[in-house]
């Protein structure tokens, strides 16, 4: 059992999000952008998906961002 809660769902969507309207996209524009669907998107950005790896990196790349970046921790 691990002894402390995972919040790094949470952190990727408040990052995801940030890093979306500050280019001023869409969840759609954003979801052309990367191939996926403007529902997934919005799922994503809620924390609801355990999203995979290859997302995350399409994602970053349709952001042209480091993935590590929607990773970090804000503040």
């Amino acid at each position: 059992m691990i002894p402390y809660p995972l919040v790094a769902r949470q952190i990727f969507a408040l990052n995801l999000k940030h890093y979306r309207l500050a280019q001023g996209l869409s969840q759609e524009a954003l979801a052309d952008l990367a191939g996926l669907h403007r529902t997934y998107i919005g799922s994503v950005e809620r924390g609801e998906r355990n999203i995979s790896i290859d997302n995350m990196e399409r994602l970053a790349r349709a952001l042209n961002c480091p993935l590590v970046q929607l990773l970090e921790s804000p503040g």
